[in-house]
């Protein structure tokens, strides 16, 4: 393919020569070049902005594959016990019943009989927003429990079992005999926006899961290239198709793992020669990662995700001791409202920062941490940038980033955050087009302006409104 009249990231005005999946040339237009013929197709950019494809460095692949057949249960479309009974009632089907994205700010934390008067005729097991607990009406209860011996995490009272089940994933895949999703739908919508490339963070990632990601690799189901962190027993797995991560590991403040359970744990991360993710949404969880961190010692590329609340002391800390930040912009616009009701004033200015950390010299990336927040990379890049709630409401102004820093959170390589990716000669051709000047599209920062995703050279996404195809056998154009 031969891209002409590009504004290429980082270079200017020039044509790019991509073959064998890597981009073979860059050169400055000239018009003694236009006439040449070229075999191959070529795409008129018309000074459109061709930039590295996005890298999305926080997002939860299967779940968001899964969201595509599950009703979403939480706020802001659902915000009232009487808007979950309609959306639960409108989902078609009489089977099992998939809810995602609960807030207890709906209706607290139902039990199974008070799930039962909203889903009384169909097994329901509705997801909480952390990703860590779900919701079981009575009909999914029995119906679980009779192919499965009841886990740890499935709570109890004094009437027997409440319908809350806590970090038991593994269990209820096998009680339900479920397989991954295929991930050819949401791989497509990733391309559309120009993502290219993702980590996988779901700190359960196992070998079962990457020999999964490799088949969709080999099956063309997903285009992009991942990374998957997650257990430390992925180090022993090896398939084509795929980079080994960091180790994740999920903190939760109501019940914190042993202290030197966790030191080992990053520890033993470190002696796989992995860098270890430490999952942060609350300052109690942030201060118990630093100092988990601090004993084990910390690794070059060790890193917190989310840091969602992070008072100046903690910011200092995270750069005193070269820790980076994978941050969700667009938290502050789908949630922004909310936070203002239900989070502590004294914590409102520590709430998702971003210019406070890059001015501290911490090395920051992009996630969307999809399907628990939206996955389109631009409304994160727009977020960045204008700091607002979905209501409109200013949030935090003094943390808004430009659009090149912004940008470059989706820019960073995932091998090494600290280091952005560029388009290159020898360089994978992992490229965004965009139908117009970064000058203007830094004014929109819309996934609508994405006209051509290329991914190893070849076409994930084109809505380039020419020819499609223009061929000679002719020399090379660039030649």
């Amino acid at each position: 393919m031969l891209i002409r009249n590009a504004e290429v990231w980082g270079y200017g005005r020039a044509d790019v020569r991509i073959a064998d999946g890597v981009i073979a040339e860059i050169a400055i237009p000239s018009s003694s070049r236009a006439d040449v013929p070229y075999a191959g197709r070529i795409v008129d950019a018309g000074g459109g902005a061709l930039l590295p494809g996005l890298h999305d460095h926080h997002i939860h692949l299967a779940g968001l594959a899964a969201r595509a057949q599950s009703a979403w249960c939480g706020p802001p479309e659902v915000e009232t016990r009487e808007a979950l009974a309609a959306r639960l009632a409108a989902h078609p089907g009489s089977g099992w019943l998939r809810a995602i994205g609960y807030h207890e700010s709906v209706m607290g934390l139902p039990d199974a009989g008070a799930l039962d008067r909203l889903v009384p005729n169909r097994p329901l097991r509705m997801q909480h927003r952390s990703g860590r607990m779900w919701l079981l009406n009575s009909p999914a209860l029995a119906a679980l429990l009779a192919c499965a011996e009841p886990p740890p995490g499935l709570e109890r009272d004094g009437n027997g079992f409440t319908g809350r089940l806590f970090d038991e994933d593994q269990w209820l895949q096998r009680a339900l005999a479920s397989a991954p999703p295929d991930f050819s739908a949401v791989s497509s919508q990733l391309a559309a926006w120009g993502v290219t490339g993702f980590t996988d963070m779901s700190p359960r990632n196992d070998p079962l899961m990457a020999a999964h990601f490799a088949a969709q690799r080999r099956s063309g189901s997903l285009r992009q290239s991942p990374w998957l962190a997650g257990s430390l027993a992925l180090a022993r797995a090896c398939p084509e198709g795929w980079h080994l991560g960091p180790a994740k590991l999920h903190l939760h403040e109501a019940a914190l793992p042993p202290f030197d359970e966790v030191s080992a744990f990053i520890a033993a991360a470190h002696d796989q020669q992995r860098t270890a993710a430490i999952h942060c949404v609350t300052e109690v969880e942030l201060v118990f990662a630093l100092a988990a961190l601090e004993c084990a010692g910390v690794r070059d590329g060790d890193r917190i995700e989310h840091a969602s609340i992070a008072s100046p002391d903690l910011v200092a800390r995270i750069a005193a001791h070269g820790l980076a930040v994978c941050v969700q912009p667009h938290f502050v616009a789908e949630r922004g409202d909310a936070y203002r009701r239900d989070v502590e004033p004294r914590h409102q200015g520590d709430l998702y920062r971003l210019a406070s950390l890059a001015e501290a010299g911490i090395t920051l990336a992009g996630g969307s941490d999809a399907p628990f927040g939206g996955a389109d990379p631009w409304a994160a890049i727009r977020a960045a940038v204008l700091r607002q709630t979905d209501g409109g409401l200013s949030f935090g102004p003094q943390e808004a980033l430009s659009p090149e820093v912004a940008l470059a959170l989706f820019l960073a390589d995932p091998a090494n955050l600290a280091r952005q990716r560029r388009i290159e000669m020898g360089g994978a051709a992992d490229l965004v087009l965009l139908d117009r000047p970064w000058q203007d599209a830094r004014d929109r920062l819309s996934s609508a302006d994405v006209a051509l995703t290329l991914i190893g050279g070849e076409i994930a996404f084109d809505s380039i409104k020419q020819a499609p195809v223009q061929r000679d056998a002719g020399r090379d154009a660039l030649s």
